[in-house]
This record gives C-alpha cells, sequence and structure tokens, in this order.
C-alpha cells in the first residue's frame, strides 16, 4: 500500500435482538424505550465509533455502549471481536435496522484509517465529521451539529500530529486521549468552523507521515 491509502475496516459481525430481556437491559443501563438492539464488531474502533454516531443521525437510536477491547484487533479475543464493540438502541427493531444499515454504510463509504509510511505498518485517522450527532456530541462535550476532527495515531505521532494541528488551524482541543489507552493509540478531538477543522486534520496527517518517513530527528 501506498502513503495516504485508505485502510478499509471490516464490519465482522452484527446482529439483532428485537426484544431485550429486562435482566439484560439493567445489565446494560437501558432506558425503558430501549426495548430493541443492535450489536457490531469492527477491526477499526475509532471507525467504528464515528459509525455509530452516524447511526444517530440516520434513525432514532441511541448508542448504549461503545467500548475499544486491550491491544487491538491483532490480538482479539475471537475472529468476530475486531477492535470494538459497538450496540445501539431503538424503540423497534426497524429502527435499530435501518440505525445499523447507516452505521455499516459509514464503514464502507466513509470513516476509515490511512496508510502513514512506506512499509504500511504505520495507520493512522485524520478524520473529520462535518456534522456531529447525539453520540459524539455526548463524547466531545460538544452540541450537536458541531464540526469534528477525531485525530488518532500511534502515541509519538500522535502528540507531533496534534501539535501540528493545533498551530496550523484556528481550533482548540476537546478531548484528548493519552496514552496508554486500549489499543495504545492516541490523540484527540478539535473543533471550530469546519474550514478550520479540515485544515487541522490535513496538518495532522502531513505531520504523521514526516515522522514516518523521519522517525529520529535529533
Amino acid at each position: 500500500m501506498a502513503i495516504l491509502d485508505p485502510v478499509r475496516p471490516k464490519v465482522l459481525a452484527a446482529r439483532f435482538i428485537p426484544s431485550a430481556p429486562p435482566d439484560l437491559a439493567r445489565a446494560y443501563g437501558l432506558q425503558p424505550h430501549h426495548t430493541s438492539l443492535a450489536l457490531v464488531t469492527a477491526d477499526q474502533d475509532d471507525a467504528l465509533y464515528v459509525a455509530l454516531d452516524e447511526a444517530t443521525k440516520q434513525a432514532p437510536v441511541d448508542v448504549v455502549f461503545g467500548q475499544s477491547f486491550y491491544a487491538g484487533s491483532n490480538h482479539a479475543s475471537g475472529p468476530l471481536s475486531g477492535e470494538a464493540l459497538g450496540i445501539i438502541a431503538g424503540v423497534s427493531p426497524a429502527d435499530v435496522r435501518e440505525g445499523l444499515a447507516a452505521c455499516v454504510r459509514c464503514l464502507d463509504e466513509d470513516a476509515c484509517f490511512y496508510v502513514g509510511d512506506a512499509s504500511g505498518k504505520l495507520v493512522f485517522f485524520p478524520h473529520v465529521v462535518h456534522a456531529i450527532g447525539r453520540y459524539l456530541a455526548a463524547e466531545s462535550g460538544l452540541p450537536e451539529g458541531s464540526p469534528l476532527g477525531y485525530l488518532i495515531a500511534p502515541p509519538l505521532e500522535a502528540v507531533i500530529g496534534l501539535d501540528a494541528a493545533l498551530k496550523a488551524a484556528d481550533v482548540r482541543l476537546v478531548k484528548s486521549f493519552a496514552p496508554p489507552t486500549p489499543t495504545n493509540f492516541a490523540g484527540g478531538y478539535v473543533t471550530e468552523e469546519l474550514e478550520q477543522v479540515e485544515a487541522a486534520a490535513v496538518a495532522f496527517a502531513e505531520a504523521v507521515v514526516e515522522v514516518g518517513r523521519a522517525p529520529r530527528v535529533i
């Protein structure tokens, strides 16, 4: 693969629970109207979180669970575990199916990691969400509809990339993910006007690629 080639996520499993039993609902802290569930796993956690947010914009569903697994998809607990599990919930199976379809479309067509070095081993996530839904609004503390730069990379590259993003554009860092994280990546959310968020994502990507090209600068 070449530098900046997309690395598309894979949906590993997707299943429905049309009517969640009360004990299961209590175990996952569901609200009374969360009667139907859809569960999905993928081999890219951050892409999945963006896709779960997309589900909340396209269907009357809520994200009731989203969690990354330790050490990432290369060390998954099973062939269908991937890097994260997401669960969406709604009033009806039809609503949940609509949300899951939107989630899968986003993974197939939009959110993904990119290659950052000639070996193809360095991958990173310089994603821009033009208008966040309910899930990423709750995660970021921003109003729904805000632009969001979702900037993730391995630990050193993430720090260098965020430094470049914050200096290149008029954006602010609203949430950071310092290492160690479950997957041992790092990064953060930035926001402001969409044009500035896009400029920040470009600067982040350029900085990560530059680290991949010249790791040691002394």
